[in-house]
């Protein structure tokens, strides 16, 4: 990379870093139940909420404990069921004109982390009904409060229940872009484990790795701060202890919750010290192909540590030793090499592959451009790469 730009990225690396302490970051108020959330809707006088969810949400009936504990206490639910993968901003305009016509007082996204994302984003356009999305892309451009916002996860994995970005993309050009700003953090997170036993294994498995992801990337890059250490390791413990469990048995109930309680200390730590370059690729696959992110965090994870080298081994090792791996007499790199290949033996136990499907090879420039820009000057990685550099994790996992 140009020195002169590596000095701008870590320059600016470490001014957000120490403007973290007077920055208003918080966690939601976990609440166990939909007993639990109605009762607090009641408490506060809200007598209309829109649910945003999916179809397959609703299908399922994965909603009914929560629409029968609002009925109890006499507030109305409008359900917006129209939420897609990676929600674009047609779905999203059309939510926010629901909730405003439909007079709601609060925003509960039920589902995933598009769910999350397609309500964080409709309350930003009901907060700023005139400013187009792509003038919000980055941070600290909304400003404005939203309407209440509860996240309810079905998946243990995307921590968007705890996150101040929400993921947007733009239904003409299919670019794919993040708008982070204090106000998206919900006030409340219901982790109740029913709502997710019926989640397939697959998908417990590339969410619990998305987890994994997230809470690898938050520790291992220069901007973690005590709390963000502690949350991701929590989060690491949590997930190789149970990930296993819950992808073999998905109606064990502990599992579920210790895998909802990981995701939740994931997204607390990102949310403060960023993630990395496995975000950054799986984020131009997303918005280009519609890869699944959980599934391509969780093929791209190892590679990109192994590129990090010796930059990430010392973080990587502390990592190993936390969870049983390595001992603090060994040496950084080979606590670093235990880990990674943890990593791996975790993806390959959960099934998940070494590839992803539909990369062509005359979009990788454009979709490492895309990456790069994502990622410098934010993200506080180990290692600092260019798109050129970057093009190398699109070869290594595209279908030979």
């Amino acid at each position: 990379m140009n020195p002169f730009k590596k000095a701008y990225c870590r320059i600016f690396q470490q001014v957000m870093h120490a403007a973290i302490p007077v920055l208003p970051y918080r966690k939601p108020t976990i609440l166990n139940n939909m007993n639990e959330l109605a009762a607090m809707l009641k408490n506060k006088e809200i007598g209309t909420v829109l649910l945003v969810t999916d179809k397959g949400i609703t299908s399922y009936g994965l909603t009914k404990d929560l629409e029968n504990a609002l009925a109890r206490n006499n507030i109305r639910c409008v359900i917006f069921d129209e939420t897609v993968p990676n929600p674009t901003t047609f779905t999203i305009e059309k939510c926010a004109a629901l909730y405003n016509s439909t007079g709601c007082q609060a925003l509960i996204g039920f589902g995933g982390g598009s769910s999350m994302d397609c309500a964080k984003a409709a309350g930003v356009r009901i907060a700023k009904p005139n400013v187009p999305f792509i003038r919000m892309k980055g941070i600290l451009k909304v400003l404005r409060p939203i309407p209440l916002l509860i996240a309810i996860p079905t998946t243990a994995g995307t921590g968007s229940e705890t996150t101040v970005a929400a993921i947007v993309t733009d239904s003409e050009t299919r670019h794919k872009y993040q708008i982070s700003d204090f106000p998206l953090i919900p006030r409340y997170a219901v982790l109740d484990p029913k709502v997710t036993v019926s989640l397939p294994p697959h998908l417990t498995a590339s969410t619990g790795m998305d987890a994994l992801t997230h809470a690898v990337e938050a520790y291992i890059g220069n901007s973690t701060t005590h709390e963000s250490r502690r949350d991701a390791i929590k989060a690491v413990r949590l997930i190789f202890k149970y990930i296993r469990t819950a992808y073999a048995d998905g109606n064990n109930l502990k599992a579920r919750r210790k895998m909802l309680h990981a995701s939740f200390y994931a997204g607390s730590a990102f949310t403060k010290s960023y993630v990395g370059y496995v975000h950054c690729v799986a984020h131009s696959l997303g918005g280009k192909y519609n890869t699944p992110h959980g599934l391509a965090n969780a093929v791209l994870l190892p590679f990109v540590l192994e590129e990090y080298g010796e930059s990430a081994h010392r973080k990587l090792h502390e990592l190993a030793v936390t969870v049983g791996l390595s001992t603090p007499k060994e040496s950084d790199a080979v606590g670093a090499r235990k880990f990674i290949d943890a990593v791996i033996r975790m993806k390959h136990d959960l099934n998940i592959p070494d590839v992803i499907t539909g990369i062509k090879k005359e979009d990788i420039p454009g979709l490492a451009r895309t990456a790069e820009k994502e990622g410098n000057p934010l993200y506080p990685v180990p290692k600092l790469m260019t798109a050129k550099e970057l093009e190398k994790f699109y070869y290594t996992v595209m279908e030979k």
